[in-house]
């Protein structure tokens, strides 16, 4: 199986996270996915960005759930973007994408949206939360998940296959060959994040994971070569 790069919320290193600019420039460097997060505004639009406040990336303050998608799109993402909905992000780019549900309650939304344009064989969905999931496998039969966790140990694998993930997108501080084996015995896929310097990517191509979630579209070029 090939080595695959997945782009953190587009190239976030060198392009404002999770914004139009980012994600087309992740598509020009040739990244194999791009990974972007999901919420959802105060009147149920599912917008793109990673935390639940806007504060650190926008020129605004507050919960992004106290706010209106009107109200998101008079925001400065970086560089005069706007903050995107996750059709405008299907719509910018053609490569495949990996969505991460930060908010469970955005797992109904993205699953309509799944159903209406037909994204099984494009969109992996992953979330650090079990039950967004398992509620997204529930509503759309036979995507593709991912459990992602930061701190964890070899139970990280029993909750994924507890979900009927297929994979588990892991923290690389963390990562210990014990992980890997117990994901490797139950079936699971391993992508491993966040993978910025050579010495990353030498650790997950030597546990021999399956790819790495990077913020710098070098790394797919060098990773080619490193073993």
């Amino acid at each position: 199986m090939n080595f695959l790069t997945i782009g953190h919320r587009g190239v976030m290193g060198v392009e404002p996270e999770n914004t139009l600019r980012s994600f087309v420039a992740a598509q020009h460097a040739g990244l194999d996915l791009i990974e972007l997060d999901l919420h959802l505004s105060k009147d149920g639009a599912l917008v793109v960005m990673h935390d639940a406040e806007v504060d650190r990336t926008t020129d605004g303050t507050g919960p992004i759930a106290d706010k209106t998608l009107a109200e998101l799109r008079a925001l400065d993402a970086g560089r005069g973007e706007r903050v995107p909905v996750f059709e405008e992000v299907l719509d910018a780019v053609s490569a495949p994408l990996q969505a991460e549900i930060k908010d469970v309650a955005a797992a109904r939304a993205l699953a309509e949206v799944m159903h209406r344009r037909d994204l099984v064989g494009r969109v992996e969905v992953s979330s650090f939360h079990d039950d967004a999931v398992a509620e997204i496998a529930r509503l759309v039969p036979g995507v593709r998940t991912a459990l992602v966790a930061s701190r964890y140990g070899p139970d990280v694998v029993d909750r994924a296959v507890a979900v009927g993930a297929g994979a588990v997108c892991l923290n690389i501080r963390r990562l210990t060959l014990e992980v890997v084996e117990h994901a490797r015995k139950s079936g699971l896929r391993i992508i491993g994040w966040v993978v910025n310097t050579q010495e990353h990517l030498r650790l997950v191509r030597a546990l021999e994971l399956d790819g790495a979630t990077t913020d710098y579209p070098e790394i797919k070029r060098t990773g080619r070569f490193t073993a």
